[in-house]
C-alpha cells in the first residue's frame, strides 16, 4: 500500500468518525448543533459516509484510484468550503440552492466551513502536489 493510498484509508476513518461523532450528545448543543457550529441532517450523514467509503475503496483498488480521488473529492470539497466562506451556503448540501447567500457573521462563517476548506484543500495538495506528473 502507497502512501497515498494510506491517506485514503485516514480520511476513510475520519469520515467515519465524522458521522459517529454526530449521534454523541456530548458534542451536540441544546439546539441538535455539533459543536454549537454545524446542524448535520440525515443528507449530512449519507455525504460523509459516502465520501468515507469513496476513500476506502479507493484505498484498496489501487495508487491510480487513491489520487483520483484526492483530485475529484478535494476539489469539490474545497470548492464547497469557499462558496460557504463567501455566500454563507454551500453547495453539497444544497444551501446555495434553497438559501442562497446568507448575511452571517464571517468568523461563523470561516469556523462553519473550515473543516471543508482544510480537508478539501489538503486532499486537493495530495492529489495534485504529492504525485508525479506523467
Amino acid at each position: 500500500m502507497t502512501l497515498i493510498q494510506k491517506l485514503a484509508l485516514t480520511y476513510a476513518i475520519l469520515f467515519f468518525a465524522v458521522v459517529g461523532i454526530g449521534y454523541v450528545p456530548a458534542f451536540n448543543d441544546e439546539n441538535g448543533y455539533l459543536f454549537g457550529l454545524f446542524s448535520l441532517q440525515w443528507w449530512d450523514d449519507a455525504l460523509h459516509g459516502f465520501s468515507g467509503i469513496w476513500a476506502l475503496a479507493a484505498a484498496f483498488i489501487s495508487h491510480r484510484a487513491s489520487v483520483l480521488y484526492f483530485k475529484l473529492f478535494g476539489a469539490v470539497y474545497l470548492f464547497d468550503g469557499v462558496l460557504g466562506l463567501l455566500t454563507g451556503s454551500g453547495c453539497l448540501d444544497g444551501g446555495i440552492f434553497f438559501y442562497g447567500f446568507q448575511d452571517i457573521e464571517f468568523m461563523t462563517r470561516l469556523f462553519a466551513n473550515l473543516p471543508h476548506l482544510v480537508i478539501g484543500g489538503t486532499a486537493v495538495l495530495i492529489g495534485f502536489g504529492m504525485t508525479r506528473r506523467a
